[in-house]
């Protein structure tokens, strides 16, 4: 007869290989994740924050665009412009500032023992970063307005709505957004 025996690891070991094994798989999978979830486009129809963080040149010109057709005076476009390049000032801080903030989280998933309390903490940060952003946003968008008629306003809105309809349209036609719901 043949003596076949199983090789068997002793109790301890098999249990920290499988709790390495578990908290690989963990990392992993939160790290993946968390990766997607960043990296997500934002439909807001002109990039992650509306076309803020792009070169004065760039803004410039697509507020141009924009007020082209609402029967804006150059007086309008020079003041629209002030604000919009002030904002983009600020947001480009923060935009930094919430690099660096992902970053940390990263590091935090990275770490031999996840630090659920820092994980919670870096994710409250990253709230307030966006929520400043947002309000930042809103504060220049009211000052705009100020600059702006009524008239325009409604009318800057219709074309605003067209663009983001017909970009929708774009992406659903390339397979980047799922068909509206009826």
């Amino acid at each position: 007869m043949s003596d076949v025996r199983t090789l068997q690891s002793p109790p301890a070991v098999q249990r920290g290989a499988l709790k390495f094994l578990i908290a690989a798989i963990l990392i992993s999978v939160l790290s993946a994740v968390a990766l997607s979830a960043w990296a997500q486009p934002h439909h807001g129809g002109m990039g992650r924050h509306g076309g803020w963080m792009g070169s004065p040149e760039h803004m410039s010109r697509m507020i141009d665009r924009m007020l082209d057709g609402v029967s804006a005076t150059d007086d309008q476009r020079s003041q629209i412009k002030q604000i919009a390049q002030s904002a983009a000032a600020d947001l480009k801080a923060q935009h930094e500032a919430g690099r660096a903030l992902r970053e940390r989280s990263m590091q935090l998933f990275t770490q031999p023992n996840v630090d659920a309390n820092a994980v919670e903490a870096a994710r409250q940060q990253m709230l307030q970063q966006r929520d400043q952003t947002s309000r930042r946003i809103t504060q220049a968008m009211l000052d705009a307005s100020k600059v702006l008629t009524p008239e325009q306003r409604v009318k800057l809105a219709e074309r605003m709505k067209q663009r983001r309809d017909t970009m929708e349209r774009h992406r659903r036609e390339r397979g980047q957004l799922d068909a509206p719901k009826s």
